[in-house]
């Protein structure tokens, strides 16, 4: 069994088949932790202490996540924005196997995350949520090797525009052109989208709340993890 903190994802095997991510945006951890067992037990590989969990319950949702699936890969989603090195040691004591930045946070502080990350085995995640030139900055994080780019739609502009991150493959497709490493998609997706999402070059399927708030969550993980099998 895996100690709490160990490291246990490499990108070489993020890469070699696409996957699943449940986003746990949740703000009740027993919820949550009701939903990561039936996803965990349905085969997702990825489970996501979201933002609104750590904002609730703060990080001891990622030590929980970690002592109740050990071997899980664990994603703290911090969407830092400051003090990159710190949220990166506190993500990583806490159990996290990847911890996330956001993209319009300065290289300075995307630095020291990965800084801490390369010393002690932690996988730093950017997020393109509302930057206002995304293919621009995938070039620009590609150059600065980090380790995952997450392209991401985020919920308010679903409501507002009335669309979701598959309705932009497109987009994805061209991100996937100037950035080599694990590219990761989220914002509103659904079963029947994920295929075209790792067709467009996703290796991970972010997943919230069409498995959080389903009444059989497991059929929807079921399919999801059917579709990224054969994209």
């Amino acid at each position: 069994m895996k100690q709490l903190g160990d490291l246990l994802v490499s990108i070489n095997e993020l890469l070699k088949h696409p996957r699943l991510q449940v986003a746990l945006d949740l703000t009740s951890l027993e919820e949550a932790l009701r939903i990561a067992k039936i996803a965990w037990d349905n085969g997702a590989e990825i489970l996501e202490a979201g933002t609104p969990l750590i904002k609730s319950v703060g990080l001891r949702a990622v030590k929980a996540l970690r002592e109740n699936f050990p071997e899980a890969i664990i994603v703290a989603d911090m969407k830092t924005m400051d003090t990159g090195f710190l949220e990166a040691k506190l993500a990583h004591e806490a159990g996290a196997d990847i911890m996330t930045v956001l993209s319009v946070a300065s290289n300075h502080t995307i630095n020291e995350a990965l800084m801490y990350g390369r010393k002690h085995g932690l996988l730093v995640a950017v997020d393109l949520i509302s930057h206002p030139n995304p293919l621009a900055r995938a070039a620009e994080l590609d150059r600065m090797n980090i380790d995952i780019l997450i392209s991401h739609l985020g919920i308010d502009v679903q409501k507002k525009l009335g669309i979701t991150v598959a309705d932009r493959s497109q987009v994805v497709s061209k991100i996937r052109k100037v950035f080599s490493k694990c590219l990761a998609v989220a914002g509103g997706i659904k079963p029947g989208k994920a295929k075209i999402l790792v067709k467009s070059g996703a290796n991970i399927v972010i997943v919230g709340s069409a498995i959080t708030k389903s009444s059989e969550p497991h059929k929807v993980v079921r399919e999801l993890i059917s579709e990224l099998k054969d994209p």
